[in-house]
């Protein structure tokens, strides 16, 4: 039987394993010139974490937090918003005290001194709360107001506040020498009552009544 020939004797080089498998590797792994497959052999042309969508590529880069922002400090002399707008409110007015207050230290002298420049130095005024001096009214409850009188003794008013309250309603009366006999509304168009728009209304009535130093 002949022997096989050594091809190391004839001249000839063996093919090494590796050249056998490279084209059989080579053809499984090697895209399709079709459609893009992915592939097992890595590549040096992976996406750069910084680039890449996170929610796409798992190996990303998650963007840094946020480093929480710092209030810039306040210059020498520089006020705090909330103090500053504290500082801002108005203080409260003297209509807003309590009724009785109100007319006793702001509206009695206020009128006082209104109705003395209109040439009347003998004025009397008081503050009560006590039943309407009109005929039909006696047997009514008892109501605050301001009793004024003048020309010593001669002419007298009676300004009324049933509700205990200069923005509520307000009545007006007034003699000479006699007991009113009518009872009528005063400043009653007015939206909102002032210190100065209360004595102006009285002392706009009595001036129509001409009992002022001027008339």
């Amino acid at each position: 039987m002949a022997e096989e020939p050594n091809h190391n004797e004839a001249g000839e080089v063996a093919p090494s394993t590796v050249d056998k498998q490279a084209p059989s590797v080579a053809e499984e792994n090697a895209p399709s010139t079709n459609s893009p497959e992915a592939t097992d052999i890595p590549t040096a042309n992976a996406p750069d974490p910084k680039a890449a969508n996170p929610e796409d590529n798992p190996n990303a880069a998650k963007p840094a937090a946020a480093s929480p922002k710092r209030e810039k400090p306040a210059a020498a002399g520089e006020e705090k918003p909330a103090a500053a707008k504290a500082k801002k409110e108005k203080a409260p007015s003297v209509e807003d005290k309590p009724f009785v207050e109100f007319i006793e230290q702001d509206y009695l002298p206020a009128l006082q001194k209104a109705i003395a420049q209109q040439g009347v130095q003998d004025l009397k005024v008081a503050f009560a709360k006590q039943k309407v001096p009109i005929k039909g009214f006696e047997s009514a409850e008892e109501s605050w107001q301001v009793i004024g009188s003048l020309q010593n003794g001669l002419y007298n008013f009676n300004l009324y506040f049933p509700e205990e309250d200069i923005q509520g309603k307000k009545g007006f009366s007034c003699n000479e020498g006699k007991k009113p006999s009518t009872l009528e509304s005063f400043l009653i168009d007015e939206r909102k009552i002032t210190l100065d728009l209360l004595v102006y209304g009285l002392v706009q009535r009595l001036n129509g009544q001409k009992w002022l130093g001027r008339n």
